[in-house]
């Protein structure tokens, strides 16, 4: 029986919207409008954090990484022509603060020395500026990049400082449009390098930082040799010619990366490699970076960013919900009389009340469902307009319809005690 009569009263509520079906729609944008925000904007936020977080976990987060940095002292004297004329800028880290690491930190499993030198790299009558990156064979083991096609550098390339390289996709393509990369030889500054494999990475940019300005060039521009070939073919001090001007520095390593055995061992190795190196460098020439510890914060600032979206979006649900009562309650002085024919023919104070609390409900939740379809396509035009990745995610989905569902009863309750609480025989007197 109750279900019958419950029946009866949502027919009742949606038969009285259809008869005003242009007001009923226009209330409804309210919340269309607000659930779509909600979505689109958590999937917006959700996509640029999901690709933050990417960058960073491509840099591994079992391991720590030491770049050589320029002391700002030594950067001003140079900027401003000071020194000795004829002497090389020396700082960074060094060979032997590679072999201290592995042998002083517990917990390491892997310490991979870099060099990185900016130069031009030659195929024929094709010239493209790049990035000379020495390093040890199990690079790729600890930076994750893969290998497209042939093989990486080797320990035999390593001992006997071998002339091959292995190149980026990027740089493969710029190089050798139409021709097999394996099949030649790529010169940079005097000597020719053997090609015999392609890695596939995304740029890193980081690896700009002393090896010289790349402004405007690809970021996958990269040249790997052995670190011993590098040693030797362009010695530990590096020079950058300038109109009219040059600039020596002498850097034996621009990064150090150390690989733990977990991410516990990261934790207990961060300040016990900054001892370290403080011991062995009178100045601040090296910056250590902890991509888990960037992990910690990407993620800690998106749910900060996704809080603040949240609420910024929440607000248009608000106005939306607003919207609603200020309808519902001009609803109820419209049909004062009708309320007071229906109290007269016997409804109680609870059946004109669920009766407009369901009015309100069946707004919210038809433009709670038609502003979720809205905001799970809107995420995929953004991404096909802007090429802005964008994740859907069913919480946030859940969240914006369920707040839709809750205004409509909240903002909803209101104008039906308003209207159940009407006087019977005032009603019907009305006008």
């Amino acid at each position: 029986m109750l279900r019958l009569q419950l029946i009866a009263i949502i027919r009742l509520g949606i038969k009285s919207l259809m008869l005003h079906k242009l007001r009923s729609a226009l209330t409804m944008l309210g919340i269309i409008f607000g659930v779509c925000s909600v979505i689109a904007m958590l999937a917006i936020g959700e996509g640029a954090s999901y690709a933050a977080q990417e960058a960073i976990k491509k840099l591994g987060s079992n391991n720590i990484l030491i770049r050589s940095l320029k002391p700002p002292e030594a950067a001003r004297q140079q900027q401003g022509g000071g020194g000795p004329r004829g002497m090389s800028l020396k700082y960074g880290l060094t060979y032997a603060d590679g072999a201290r690491l592995q042998a002083t930190i517990p917990g390491v499993k892997r310490v991979v020395p870099s060099r990185i030198i900016r130069e031009n790299v030659r195929f024929g009558r094709t010239e493209v500026p790049c990035q000379v990156i020495g390093t040890l064979p199990f690079f790729t083991e600890v930076t994750g990049v893969e290998l497209v096609r042939g093989r990486f550098l080797s320990d035999l390339d390593e001992r006997h400082q071998n002339n091959i390289c292995v190149i980026t996709a990027g740089l493969a393509q710029r190089l050798f449009p139409t021709e097999d990369p394996l099949q030649h030889s790529v010169k940079v500054d005097a000597f020719y390098y053997r090609v015999v494999g392609i890695i596939r990475e995304t740029g890193k940019a980081e690896q700009r930082t002393q090896a010289g300005k790349m402004e405007g060039q690809p970021l996958d521009n990269n040249v790997y040799i052995p670190l011993s070939t590098s040693r030797t073919r362009f010695g530990e001090v590096l020079i950058r010619r300038t109109a009219g001007s040059f600039e020596a520095e002498e850097v034996q390593l621009h990064q150090i990366t150390v690989q733990m055995q977990d991410t516990a061992a990261v934790e207990t190795a961060d300040p016990q490699i900054k001892t370290l190196l403080r011991r062995f460098h009178d100045q601040n020439d090296y910056e250590l970076i902890v991509p888990l510890e960037l992990l910690r914060e990407a993620e800690a600032t998106k749910r900060r960013f996704n809080i603040v979206l949240g609420s910024i979006a929440a607000i248009s649900l608000l106005v939306g919900g607003i919207g609603i009562m200020n309808i519902m309650l001009a609803n109820v002085t419209e049909r004062t009389r009708e309320i007071g024919v229906r109290r007269a023919l016997g409804a109680k104070r609870r059946d004109i009340t669920l009766q407009f609390l369901v009015e309100t409900v069946v707004l919210s939740i038809g433009g709670g469902l038609i502003g979720v379809l809205v905001g799970m396509l809107t995420p995929v035009v953004v991404s096909m307009a802007t090429d802005m990745k964008t994740i859907v995610t069913l919480w946030s989905v859940l969240v914006a319809f369920g707040i839709s569902g809750a205004v409509g009863i909240v903002f909803g309750l209101y104008p039906a005690r308003a209207a159940a609480m009407l006087d019977p025989i005032e009603a019907l007197r009305h006008e």
